[in-house]
């Protein structure tokens, strides 16, 4: 009677830690400030998470951090918003089965007083022009993001290389630069989505939107098996079509921050 007492135990302890190491299956994701301070991911993970019996680790870090962690094998899959740095990623041979995922817009935002008249520019070169002409204050990510990769764009077209006490750089997340922008009354570049889930929190309208230059798409990739064996291709392949499929994409659709959209689906089908 013992024996059997004992085996059942045992099969309950084996059974209980097959079932927690199956739990413990882990898909490791960097990603953008932005689709973490907005809020996306809070929605967008729990479903494929239960649906697979996973845990996603998120890394919220700049686009080009984000990349690099994907160089490094030190995670399975990117979701980022800066195609050229994407699309090197695969062409380099670190990243595979790129999709286009949602995309919104950046925007200029600061003080209600418009110092620097950015309201009157007639495209966003001309709007970073009128910054630098006034040496209106401007919070830069200054962390090599998506935001970033544009803003320094935007500089060098216009001919500009900013520089002096008007011209801070944070090396922050889009979150904490709006809050320093906020503080300082100053001007910054930032994407709509992290815009609208901070505006009820800072005082700082958008000056200037809607130039074609301003468009923020956003796509997911698998970091390559063949160059770091260990990662977790078929899970991040699984979680690409779940992202860019009809569920993930119907999820990005309804999200919504104080009744307003901050990322339309893009996923092509393939």
């Amino acid at each position: 009677m013992n024996t059997l007492v004992s085996l059942f135990f045992i099969s309950i302890m084996v059974t209980g830690t097959f079932s927690s190491a199956m739990a413990e299956t882990r898909l490791r994701l960097s990603t953008t400030t932005s689709t973490e301070n907005s809020g996306l991911l809070s929605v967008l993970l729990p479903p494929f998470e239960k649906a697979n019996n996973v845990k996603i680790d998120v890394i919220s870090v700049g686009t080009g951090k984000a990349l690099k962690l994907g160089e490094n094998g030190d995670v399975d899959v990117v979701l980022v918003h800066a195609r050229p740095a994407e699309d090197k990623f695969v062409s380099d041979g670190y990243g595979v089965d790129r999709r286009d995922v949602m995309y919104n817009d950046f925007v200029m935002v600061g003080p209600k007083n418009d110092p620097a008249e950015v309201k009157k520019a007639a495209n966003a070169v001309e709007a970073f022009k009128r910054l630098a002409e006034g040496k209106a204050g401007f919070i830069s990510r200054g962390d090599d993001s998506g935001t970033n990769q544009l803003e320094k764009a935007l500089w060098k077209e216009a001919g500009i290389v900013p520089k002096g006490a008007w011209y801070i750089e944070a090396g922050q997340g889009m979150g904490a630069v709006l809050q320093m922008a906020f503080d300082k009354n100053a001007y910054t570049l930032a994407d709509r989505g992290t815009y609208s889930a901070y505006e009820s929190k800072i005082d700082l309208p958008i000056l200037f939107q809607g130039d074609k230059a301003l468009f923020n798409p956003y796509g997911i990739i698998a970091v390559n098996p063949k160059k770091h064996p260990k990662v977790q291709y078929e899970l991040a392949k699984k979680f690409i079509d779940y992202v860019a499929g009809p569920e993930g994409q119907k999820i990005i659709a309804a999200f919504t921050v104080n009744g307003k959209t901050l990322f339309f689906p893009d996923a092509k089908k393939q």
